[in-house]
């Protein structure tokens, strides 16, 4: 009667962590799948962008400059002289909403570079690079806008190089995505490593290549 009772318990233990194991597989299936599906666009993105950041001198491209010229209304003249006389400031509201109506300009609350003579507001942007020029005595303005082409933007979102606070914020969530499928996908080797063999070898080999590459031929 023991015995029977022995073994029914065994059996009923085996099928509970059998149960276990295949809830915990399921959810780590499910975490695996969702953190690749949302990684996938970005991962590719990235790899891309590895290779042309690895092979900038391949892919370089003259850069395209555009310039426009415009002259600052006299009311607006008077706000820039209520600026320091050097320093950094935001430029007045006025003068922004008046750039951003004639030439396209955000300024937002970016601080620009003041002179006695001028007003310089670098607008720094993915790809490419710009700048607003306000003279403080003729109201002169000089909007040059420099684009180096859509592999250096893409270059650019990889390193999050003046992309804002939007792209920052989808680079953390893109970073902790891919936390996850990694770690899912590593406990997932080991639940089907017993039938695998080849399966630690191959991690190992993930591992020592790039610190034997790092050890071997990149010096300080």
């Amino acid at each position: 009667m023991s015995e029977g009772l022995a073994l029914r318990e065994a059996a009923a233990a085996l099928r509970r962590a059998k149960a276990r194991r295949a809830f915990w597989l399921k959810q780590l299936y499910a975490w695996h799948w969702i953190s690749s599906a949302l990684c996938l666009v970005g991962m590719l993105l990235f790899a891309l962008t590895g290779i042309t950041l690895n092979h900038a001198g391949r892919f370089e491209s003259k850069p395209v400059v555009d310039a426009r010229e415009a002259s600052l209304p006299p009311d607006l003249r008077a706000l820039l002289a209520t600026l320091p006389a050097t320093g950094r400031a935001a430029l007045p509201g006025a003068v922004s909403d008046w750039l951003a109506a004639s030439l396209g300009v955000a300024a937002g609350a970016r601080e620009a570079e003041l002179t006695r003579d001028e007003v310089l507001l670098s607008l720094p942007r993915p790809g490419g690079d710009a700048f607003v020029s306000l003279g403080r005595r003729d109201g002169a303005v000089l909007h040059e806008r420099t684009s180096r082409g859509w592999v250096s933007y893409l270059n650019d979102l990889h390193k999050g190089r003046n992309a804002g606070l939007a792209w920052s914020l989808f680079l953390d969530v893109f970073s902790g995505a891919c936390l996850v499928f990694c770690l899912t996908g590593l406990v997932l080797l080991q639940f089907h490593s017993a039938r695998r063999p080849a399966t630690w070898p191959v991690v190992g080999l993930g591992l020592l290549s790039p610190v034997l590459l790092a050890l071997l031929f990149i010096h300080a």
